[in-house]
């Protein structure tokens, strides 16, 4: 019934179009917005799902680049994509100038930090479609409108995480210019970057036998670190009666994993070192064709590369076991080149139509030994390719200032090829339809409702070994993935209320063909792979209340959770169970407050439960957390100079595993219970604009 509702509305739209056919050409029209400029966001005259925020809005938390402003939109979470599957529905719910980021790693929430706030004209709040822009599967976007002034701005930024106790203190900073006149812009930004795990810290595994004897029981510390530097350019101008955005970066990282345990009579020593290298490359030119119909043609190519080692040693009464030695390599690439024709057939009616072609290889070689000698795995060495070929229509049709429809039809076809150990070739075709309809009735009341279907891209790691050696877990590849694919229902209502309040309620329904978790292989390993069908059910809650009128100037309570509940039948016992990765929960729990007199801003959030499991033939894992919290204070003592301050604190963390005996009977070889007292972190961050 669902499929027949997608693919019928999605005729049913499409057809409106001859409708509009004798209608003047016209395009869009920009927000009209009307009302108060700085305590609430203004509603659009005409397109009543529209919100239309300007930069007096801000004015009280003194931002200092585009992300402080949209960080700031209520109701507003920005999601930078998945960064999977060619364009449509990789990248992220942000837009500039009414267009997405020329590359899908050069992020909307990058570009907007590298954006200096007094270049911000406005920002328009698209909830659920809007004549000319692309939504791209978002019930909710924004798209920043930036001034066309001259201006020469550079960011200097400088930050650092400070642990505590023997913790790896890390230090970073990046440096951006960016200039503007009129209708031309360019930039270049370098940085050297931090990354880290926040459950680093000492702690303790103990592990039992199935009549709970304890046959282990060992101080651990564990570490996670590393870092990157990398630079990137943009340039944004006329070209040929139309505009290009191109973008181009290049950059290396690493990372140092470590995992150390020790009792009386034992020690063992994990390490893992990688170290990665890639860049990209992205074109996007716009061109109007006539005042109805507008061309945009994107390019886009990735490439990267990889080198890691991962060694497991124990030293058992002074006597060392062989060491386990797990050394990986590899390259990967991407190449997409789009293009869409848009037109508009009127101020309500806004049709796309093109087409998508895309390559995609990664290359993996591994090895592993034990005591140096060489122990064969499936699918060790594996080169991975597909090619895919898309075709989309579109279209955005106000039916009435309250009443948007987004209707679209995508048909893909893809094969997906394997050499090396495995060699093999399958082929597939997915129509991917979707409707998005967005009722308005009353002001500041809005109903979305979203059917739609999506087709994951595959991780393409998961074709090859790998291993975990630290948990004493090997891997085998699988070279028979398929994709996993998902019907999709959704309705949100959203009210807002106290010029900054929300309260959002949603309920989402996942269908889900071939999905994927760990399946059971030969010689007792196990692997990524698809598992059957289940299903995912969400409800999702998102509240904003502004204090003022309770006695708290310029204070806000947020909370925001998703409760999730999935199922499908496992591989091995043939029972019902949860999904592997799934978090059931996870609430966020937070107040913030501008105190403008004193030029600062504070704020705490805590996560009061955190956790998922993991489901596989021959184990049972899951952690959970608790009382997380992150408080910050940032003092802006100028308009161009902020300093923040970020405490981290969270003091339990568990890891528990069952493994199995044998697949067949289940019966319990031992459980081990992990504990983490994570380290106490600080992030200092100081930014100063001129």
């Amino acid at each position: 019934m669902t499929k027949t509702l997608l693919l019928a509305s999605t005729a049913l739209l499409f057809s409106a179009a001859s409708a509009f056919a004798g209608d003047a050409p016209q395009v869009a029209e920009a927000p009209v917005p009307t009302g108060p400029t700085s305590q609430a966001p203004l509603t659009d005259a005409v397109q009543r799902g529209v919100l239309v925020f300007t930069p007096d809005f801000f004015t009280a938390q003194r931002p200092n680049t585009a992300l402080d402003m949209v960080n700031r939109v209520p109701g507003f979470s920005v999601d930078d994509g998945s960064g999977a599957r060619g364009f449509e529905g990789a990248v992220g719910n942000v837009l500039i100038n009414n267009n997405r980021p020329a590359s899908k790693n050069d992020s909307g929430s990058n570009v907007l930090s590298r954006t200096p706030a007094g270049q911000v004209e406005r920002i328009e709040l698209i909830r659920g479609g809007a004549a000319g822009i692309d939504m791209q599967g978002f019930s909710v976007v924004v798209n920043v409108i930036l001034k066309k002034e001259s201006s020469r701005q550079s960011i200097l930024t400088l930050n650092t995480t400070q642990f505590e106790g023997t913790g790896h203190d890390l230090y970073g900073g990046s440096y951006q210019f960016t200039a503007r006149n009129g209708d031309r812009s360019w930039g270049v930004t370098l940085s050297n970057g931090i990354s880290m795990s926040d459950s680093n810290g000492p702690g303790r595994t103990v592990r039992r036998n199935a009549a709970g004897v304890v046959i282990r029981d060992e101080r651990t510390d564990q570490d996670g670190y590393g870092g990157g530097n990398s630079i990137r350019g943009t340039y944004a101008g006329p070209l040929a009666g139309g505009k290009i955005d191109l973008t181009a970066r290049y950059g290396i990282n690493d990372w140092h994993g470590s995992n150390a345990s020790r009792s009386e009579s034992v020690s063992r020593n994990s390490l893992d070192d990688q170290d990665t290298k890639g860049g990209e490359f992205g074109a996007t030119w716009t061109r109007a064709l006539s005042p109805r119909f507008n061309l945009e043609t994107r390019l886009m190519h990735e490439f990267g590369s990889w080198d890691g080692l991962s060694t497991y040693n124990v030293l058992n009464n002074g006597v060392a076991a062989p060491e386990q030695r797990f050394a990986y390599s590899g390259d990967k690439s991407e190449t997409i080149l789009r293009a869409l024709v848009r037109q508009e057939w009127s101020p309500k009616l806004t049709v796309e139509t093109g087409g998508e072609i895309a390559y995609n290889m990664r290359q993996t070689d591994q090895a592993y030994s034990e005591g140096g000698v060489a122990i064969p795995l499936p699918s060790a060495s594996v080169k991975v390719e597909e090619t895919r070929g898309e075709a989309f229509s579109k279209g955005t049709w106000r039916v009435r200032s309250n009443l948007t429809l987004e209707a679209g039809l995508r048909l893909e076809t893809s094969t997906i090829s394997q050499s090396g150990d495995a060699n093999q070739e399958k082929s597939f075709f997915f129509a991917k339809p979707r409707l998005l309809a967005t009722w308005t009735p009353r002001a500041n009341n809005q109903l979305r409702l979203r059917f739609e279907r999506e087709v994951g891209q595959l991780d393409f790691s998961d074709f090859a070994a790998s291993a975990d050696l630290n948990s004493e877990n090997v891997f085998g590849g699988n070279v028979n993935l398929v994709p996993e694919q998902r019907w999709i229902s959704e309705l949100i209502y959203e009210r807002r209320f106290w010029g900054e309040g929300i309260v959002s309620v949603g309920y989402r329904h996942d269908q889900i063909v071939d999905a994927i978790d760990r399946i059971p292989l030969a010689d007792g390993l196990s692997a990524v792979g698809n598992i059957g069908d289940g299903t995912l059910d969400q409800l999702s809650l998102n509240v904003t209340v502004p204090l003022t009128k309770l006695g708290v100037p310029g204070a806000r309570f947020t909370f925001k959770n998703d409760w999730n509940k999935t199922s499908v039948t496992d591989p091995t016992t043939g029972l019902e169970r949860p999904i592997s990765g799934v978090r059931a929960s996870q609430a966020n729990v937070g107040f913030e407050q501008d105190i403008t007199r004193w030029k600062l801003q504070w704020g705490v959030s805590w996560l009061p439960h955190l956790g998922q499991g993991n489901y596989s033939p021959d184990q049972v894992s899951k952690w959970r957390g608790a009382n997380y919290f992150e408080t910050f204070v940032e003092y802006k003592p100028s308009p161009t100079l902020s300093l923040r301050a970020q405490l981290t604190v969270w003091n339990d963390f568990t890891q528990t595993r069952t493994v199995f005996a044998d697949r067949q009977t289940r019966a319990v070889a031992f459980t081990e219970d992990s504990e983490v007292d994570p380290r106490t972190f600080v992030s200092i961050r100081v930014r100063k604009t001129f």
